[in-house]
């Protein structure tokens, strides 16, 4: 199966020029990959323009209606969207429950669009119990998803404490544990099958010089990439990096 590397451009770049520039040159790079799959989650103004395959970085819970400011998963789908971030840990700090993560999952699936769910724990303590926070993100998400569905669905751990500028980045022999603990919860939920078909990312402070241990100790399927996705340098450094494992 190809790696997935996802860059999460969030509220970036400035201008819609400067976000077609940059998708052009990254994608010129990821091209050369075959073994490789780049999914680029611009602005929402910015989907519709940008090279390659691209994804939302949030949908609305809401189909259509009087919602101002919100973004369906059909419009987003319509807009050219293949994936969705669902659930990120920005989102959630903004007031994303776990019920409203739900139910933005299943507006994606219904969509035709492949999430991309995010969870992780916003600090650790040493009991273990950021465990049961990350084991109830998934559960909470999962309800009501059809077992055929889950296998559509792509996880992406990212502790909360690990991202951003300056932040320190999870060991990858801890990734490796973490995407065992992520792929138990899901099998307790849809069997062991499904379980080991699903592709769990990591995400928090990649960068070029880490992301070669993500792959080659942390055995991770992929990686969502924020502020390193904005410069064609790095990230390609990073696509580079997938493309070796």
């Amino acid at each position: 199966m190809k790696k997935l590397i996802v860059g999460n451009w969030k509220m970036n770049p400035a201008s819609l020029r400067a976000a077609v520039e940059l998708s052009r040159k990254i994608q010129a790079f990821a091209r050369r990959r075959k073994n490789v799959s780049v999914v680029i989650c611009p602005p929402a103004p910015f989907l519709g323009s940008i090279s390659g395959i691209s994804g939302a970085q949030d949908v609305s819970v809401e189909k259509e209606g009087a919602h101002t400011g919100e973004i369906s998963a059909e419009m987003a789908k319509s807009a050219g969207a293949a994936y969705a971030i669902i659930g990120h840990s920005e989102r959630r700090l903004r007031g994303d429950t776990n019920d409203i993560v739900n139910l933005k999952l299943k507006r994606a699936l219904s969509a035709g669009l492949t999430p991309i769910l995010c969870v992780g724990e916003r600090e650790r303590d040493q009991n273990e119990h950021y465990l049961s926070v990350i084991s109830s993100e998934v559960r909470h998400a999962l309800l009501g998803v059809p077992k055929n569905k889950v296998s559509k669905i792509i996880f992406a751990y990212e502790p909360v404490w690990a991202i951003g500028k300056g932040s320190s980045p999870l060991n990858a022999d801890e990734a490796f544990h973490m995407g065992i603990f992520i792929r138990k919860v899901i099998s307790d939920i849809v069997g062991d099958s499904a379980a080991k078909r699903a592709r769990i990312l990591y995400g928090g402070s990649v960068e070029p010089k880490n992301a070669h241990e993500f792959f080659s100790v942390g055995k991770v399927d992929g990686l969502l990439v924020g502020r390193e996705s904005l410069s064609v340098a790095n990230f390609s450094e990073i696509i580079a990096h997938a493309a070796k494992n």
